[in-house]
């Protein structure tokens, strides 16, 4: 077994684990059912199907354990308190499930938001342990806690964990960190200004954490797995200012040295594991690192945590890859990996890592589309790369009743997803792509460095469709002639997009290029480049030239860049928005292109008449795309079962192209 070290059993207190891959504890917002709160059939579904792919362990996401101190909206959270009786019910039936695969799971604990609460997501004013603004909405005050307030929270928690143990959970795990809720609150110094026993020095900010453990110990003895979700560094840079990761800053919430400290404390109170990152809401994108963390994010730091700790460190952060999961677990940096996003594209993984077939892993992009950037608006829980994810029994690809012959005209994702999923539903596919090779737009966009996962994804496509045998057929552009002579029973298009250039004189220019052009090396690049386009294509472009020691500049038309197009998290804006800072891109707003020139362009601010010259060697053209829908104007009336996806149906991003191709196809 290539990676048996990740096969390992391990124990968290007095529970023995299987092995060392775990579920990162992931919010399961949009799936708990309406009314009482409590695991709906798909939140069950969802956590088997990872239990079935052969997790260790499962921790789930934050569960609430009152509603009265600080009041949810309903829906957000599975909850102990709307209906305990209810709870034990359902959750029940999902430990029962989750342990016939024997896996184990544990639940995780949330004593609320605090100052990071969304005010939209809390009923009347939020709470803090001091009088605090609020992260998202800084005219919004927290209230201060009563030190009685806190008591009854400490209460609580282990008033849930006896009903988390009495519906069978195989432990707990306190949320203390993890976008700095309000536990993390009250063991920083910033945040915590009271003069009760929960505040003061070091020892008395600690106290809420310690009388938690404590009280849970109390109840369920001393054998009982109570471990910590806990940031060993918080990345506040400023109020409402995260640090990137090459930045050099003085840290304003907890250190490491604070950090390390903290940790030996925690362990003699009674936890019995961390489940260590390193996060804060104002340093939102190592909470959910983006595309542009590297793998294995929080392994520096978590080294040093279990240096200093004897009970089991738990690392996740980007950690889907096997070789950085194996990686950590021999170099000892952590006894345990958890993966979140990952699970999320892929059940599976551990069993194909297990059976070593790693080519078969579904690789997580980093993107956020499906996840964060869905649930910040209270949309269900899913997966770019996955559309099943969240919906496992209502939404899998069976066997059709009548094998048909279907054509894909378009190989980039859409197309690949459309051939992969009706080849799965039997059907006999052929693929056709007009180019040289897969992969449409995406191909480009797995250039830079800090897009490797989108090639990792490409990479994924080819081999599910030679797996397959989806009959695929490069270099043919495709007419209206030959899908009649095809015959097909079925025409799937999914011809994408083409740059929109902007009508303005010099945009036929030699010094002019796409960003196609750039990523693939078909054009050369001058020293200095000018990018027009503010949104994520021109962004990243933007970034990946500075990083290869370019002078660049982006000319966007609206205020402010990274507002067109489809909506991202707000982890991954800005994220890229302090890498552009901290790299020392230009950006300029507010800006018309007026003409492009040997020597730059010339533009005009839209509160203005003066004219500008920029200048610059080479002209990105990022402005957009349009949809191609040639090919399916011809053809819709004449082939009646033809449908048009992906980017030629609309321009949006990978997700919604993987999607429109999997409902397609899943139908047919």
């Amino acid at each position: 077994m290539l990676y048996k070290e990740l096969f390992r059993p391990i124990k968290i207190g007095s529970v023995e684990i299987k092995n060392r891959i775990g579920m990162a504890p992931l919010q399961p917002i949009g799936l708990v059912n309406p009314g009482d709160d409590c695991y709906s059939p798909r939140i069950i579904d969802y956590y088997v199907e990872r239990a079935k792919g052969g997790v260790g362990l499962i921790i789930t996401g934050a569960t609430e354990i009152e509603n009265d101190i600080e009041k949810s909206v309903p829906g957000i959270y599975p909850s102990i308190a709307t209906n305990p009786l209810r709870f034990i019910g359902s959750a029940g039936e999902l430990t029962e499930k989750v342990h016939s695969y024997g896996c184990k799971i544990f639940i995780q604990l949330t004593l609320g938001l605090g100052r990071s609460a969304p005010p939209e997501w809390i009923v009347g004013q939020p709470v803090a342990p001091s009088p605090l603004p609020n992260h998202w909405n800084p005219s919004v005050i927290c209230r201060e806690l009563s030190t009685q307030e806190v008591e009854i929270l400490v209460r609580k928690a282990g008033e849930a964990a006896e009903i988390a143990a009495e519906a069978g959970f195989d432990g707990v795990e306190i949320h203390a960190a993890h976008e700095g809720y309000l536990l993390d609150q009250f063991m920083i110094a910033r945040f915590n200004r009271r003069t009760d026993k929960y505040g003061g020095d070091l020892l008395g900010r600690l106290t809420f954490p310690i009388e938690i453990v404590q009280e849970i110990k109390k109840r369920l003895g001393i054998g009982f797995p109570v471990q910590i979700r806990y940031a060993i560094k918080s990345f506040i840079k400023d109020w409402n200012q995260g640090g990137l990761p090459e930045d050099e800053f003085e840290e304003k919430g907890r250190d490491l040295a604070e950090g390390l400290e903290i940790a030996k404390i925690l362990e003699q109170a009674g936890y019995d594991a961390f489940n260590a990152d390193a996060s804060s809401v104002e340093g939102y994108y190592w909470a959910h690192p983006p595309e542009y963390q590297k793998h294995g994010c929080y392994l520096d730091l978590v080294k040093e945590l279990k240096r200093v700790v004897n009970v089991p460190v738990l690392v996740a952060g980007r950690m889907d890859l096997p070789e950085v999961a194996h990686k950590a677990i021999i170099e000892q940096k952590a006894d345990m990996i958890l993966l979140g996003r990952g699970l999320l594209a892929d059940p599976k993984w551990p069993k194909k890592v297990r059976e070593g077939n790693i080519q078969q892993i579904r690789p997580c992009l980093g993107c956020h589309d499906g996840c964060l950037t869905r649930t910040a608006i209270l949309r269900p829980l899913s997966c770019a790369v996955n559309p099943a994810c969240g919906r496992e029994k209502d939404y899998g690809i069976n066997r059709a009743n009548i094998v048909k012959k279907v054509m894909v005209v378009g190989g980039g994702i859409a197309g690949m997803e459309a051939a992969r999923v009706a080849a799965l539903r039997g059907h006999q596919v052929l693929l056709f792509e007009k180019t040289n090779e897969l992969g449409g737009h995406v191909r480009e966009a797995s250039v830079p460095d800090f897009k490797r996962d989108v090639y990792r994804l490409l990479a994924w496509y080819e081999n599910e469709l030679q797996k397959l045998n989806v009959n695929v057929n490069i270099s043919r552009e495709v007419s209206l002639e030959q899908v009649v002579e095809e015959k097909p029973d079925v025409v799937i298009v999914a011809t994408g997009s083409k740059y929109a250039f902007p009508p303005v004189p010099g945009i036929d220019k030699g010094n002019v290029a796409t960003a196609t052009d750039l990523l693939l090396g078909k054009k050369a690049c001058g020293d200095s480049v000018i990018v027009i386009g503010g949104g994520l294509v021109g962004c990243e472009v933007a970034l990946w030239l500075k990083k290869k020691g370019k002078k660049v500049t982006i000319i966007e038309k609206r205020p402010n860049i990274l507002t067109g197009g489809s909506p991202l998290s707000h982890a991954k804006k800005t994220m890229i928005i302090d890498l552009l800072n901290f790299y020392k891109v230009d950006v300029i707003t507010d800006a018309i292109l007026l003409e492009i020139r040997e020597d730059g362009v010339e533009i005009r601010y839209s509160e203005g008449q003066m004219k500008h010259s920029i200048l610059g060697d080479t002209i990105c053209i990022a402005a957009g795309l349009e949809s191609d829908q040639e090919l399916f104007k011809q053809i819709e009336h004449v082939i009646p079962n033809s449908y048009l996806i992906g980017d030629a149906r609309r321009v949006q991003n990978i997700m919604s192209a993987i999607w429109d191709a999997y409902e397609v196809a899943r139908n047919i």
